[in-house]
């Protein structure tokens, strides 16, 4: 994990302000799709190795009160982007969505968005179809929140987004095959 913090700290640049060349500023009033995708200037934006609470799943808070698992994590996303303006680089684009790295600062700090929403426990590590995580420190930083049950893990019936969307592709596979 220290080389990885190691090596985007190399890589980013060293003061805040404008974007950086090949870098973009994620500024509020952008079209937040969900806690981990949205829309700016009619192109689609998505933190890369980065999956959202599904909008419409639901888990039940302290208190028995049903709480929708994606709209806390588009809250807590659109927080992050107007109390710390991130700045962007694309690292992948398919299927019309650019997939993208962004850092936060905070304060002299500069840390990694994605990695900032996972270990807070309002975002997961996105897994490809083999079930592996597409950046496996990702998937280390959602195992330490899950520990600490930081952030949405507190909550007893929270479920990992890659499980429903499993399941959800499951389905259409048995109905097709039948």
């Amino acid at each position: 994990m220290r080389k990885v913090l190691i090596l985007l700290s190399a890589l980013l640049p060293a003061t805040a302000g404008a974007a950086p060349d090949g870098y973009f500023d994620l500024l509020p009033g952008v079209t937040l799709e969900s806690g981990d995708t949205w829309i700016s200037n009619g192109e689609r934006f998505r933190l890369y190795g980065v999956q959202a609470c599904l909008r419409g799943t639901s888990y039940t808070n302290k208190s028995g009160g049903k709480r929708d698992c994606g709209k806390v994590s588009l809250a807590v996303f659109a927080a992050y982007i107007k109390d710390t303006k991130p700045v962007c680089a694309p690292v992948a684009k398919r299927g019309g969505i650019a997939y993208v790295v962004c850092y936060a600062t905070v304060g002299k700090d500069r840390l990694d968005l994605a990695n900032i929403l996972i270990t807070g426990g309002y975002a997961f590590a996105a897994l490809n179809s083999e079930g592996m995580p597409y950046h496996v420190p990702y998937a280390v930083a959602e195992q330490i929140a899950r520990d600490k049950r930081a952030g949405l893990w507190q909550f007893e019936n929270v479920q990992h987004p890659a499980i429903l969307l499993s399941r959800e592709v499951n389905a259409r596979t048995r109905k097709a095959e039948q």
